[in-house]
């Protein structure tokens, strides 16, 4: 085999922290992140400005539960003008 301890992997995926399907940043408030940015994009015009403002939407989420709110402010910032560029 290649080294990997495949029982580690196996731990981490059954452990109670999901960083994959449920990563704490995104899972914080009564609401998953995933599900408000569904909500928000259904009726956005093309897929392009659904994906900018889904981005958007997902960085202001976050951006007081990681290292940087700035730099998170910053991301979200990008892809609004983006967005508006796109509108």
């Amino acid at each position: 085999m290649s080294g990997m301890d495949y029982r580690k992997i196996e731990e981490d995926n059954c452990s109670d922290h999901d960083n994959v399907n449920h990563p704490a940043h995104y899972t914080s408030g009564k609401v998953e992140t995933i599900e408000i940015i569904e909500d928000a994009v259904k009726h956005a015009t093309s897929p392009t400005i659904a994906f900018l403002q889904g981005n958007a939407i997902k960085y202001l989420m976050r951006m007081w539960l990681k290292n940087d709110p700035k730099e998170d402010a910053k991301k979200a910032r990008w892809y609004i003008d983006r967005l508006i560029e796109k509108l």
